[in-house]
């Protein structure tokens, strides 16, 4: 358990039924952000945070993944002749990013089912879990915290976020003693540590534990695997990681607990469509290149908006 973690679990299975008809045929994952796919952003973040080994779970019609990470030789002949340098880095940058695999996932059983599939490949180790439709502003940041928490605990750890009560029903939601904190001294760990007792999947407002909620981040130890294939069909009818975690966090001494990392920075849901657009906006003015240009007008159609 104290091995260097390198993989990351990346499921990119939906259908992008939220986006029809623009993922009728394109993968939502593929959907552009400013400059580059959405799938690109996780899986730089993983890169960022040492995780260069990286499995991606998909489904039919999602080939296009797959030849965004390779190379395009035409492509790259043709700007190298006309002399694009600047894009030929971005095009190559994307195939060099990691060591990409490619797993189907087959019958579309939830996101438990998902990350059961990568047993074969993940072994006996540590890993993460990267969901594609989350965008976190912070880079590697936040995965590099769980590593580090995971390390010195040996726990399984989730990323967690305060969440509007309204929205508490679309989310995993974590049950937590306030006065049982990950140890001080810990890397990684701080008053936005805590120790998880348990974990709802969707719960109602008046039954939701607090208003943490768990978003697409989470560092497992392998033990999550042989829970899963006992988890039994919940929410939804699907195998839901949630469930796992629950199992987990029950059974601190044999299994390691689930720590929870609250983040903090802005986190785009690019599964959703006004998140989406508020992604492409909010990167497209930390771009150098565009934000110059582009705030400047954003901030004259405001005013337009509100005269």
């Amino acid at each position: 358990m104290s091995s260097r973690i390198t993989k990351a679990v990346i499921p990119a299975a939906g259908l992008g039924t939220r986006f029809l008809p623009a993922t009728k045929a394109i993968p939502k994952e593929m959907l552009p952000v400013v400059d580059r796919p959405a799938i690109q952003y996780v899986v730089e973040e993983a890169v960022d945070a040492g995780l260069t080994d990286v499995l991606m779970i998909t489904g039919r019609n999602k080939t296009t993944l797959e030849n965004h990470f390779d190379r395009v030789a035409e492509i790259e002949a043709l700007l190298e002749a006309r002399g694009e340098t600047e894009k030929l880095a971005r095009v190559r940058a994307a195939t060099n990013l990691a060591d990409v695999h490619y797993l189907r996932q087959g019958d579309p059983l939830g996101l438990g089912h998902a990350v059961l599939r990568a047993r074969q490949h993940v072994g006996d180790e540590a890993f993460a879990v990267l969901l594609g439709d989350d965008i976190m502003a912070g880079g590697g940041s936040l995965l590099s915290r769980m590593v580090q928490v995971h390390e010195a605990t040996g726990a399984s750890v989730v990323a967690l976020q305060e969440v509007d009560p309204a929205m508490i029903s679309s989310y995993g939601v974590v049950a937590y003693d306030a006065a049982s904190s990950v140890a001080e001294g810990v890397p990684g760990a701080g008053p936005d540590t805590i120790q998880i007792a348990g974990l709802v999947e969707k719960p109602s407002l008046e039954d939701a534990p607090s208003n943490f909620a768990v978003i697409g981040r989470y560092l497992l130890r392998p033990e999550v695997f042989a829970v899963l294939e006992q988890t039994k069909p919940g929410a939804g009818g699907e195998i839901q990681l949630t469930d796992a975690l629950q199992v987990l966090a029950a059974n601190r001494e044999e299994l390691g607990g689930v720590v929870g990392v609250v983040y903090r920075e802005r986190r785009f849901d690019t599964g959703n469509k006004l998140d989406y657009i508020k992604a492409i906006v909010e990167l497209a003015i930390d771009d150098p290149k565009l934000g110059p240009a582009l705030s400047p007008w954003l901030q004259q159609f405001a005013k337009s908006l509100a005269e």
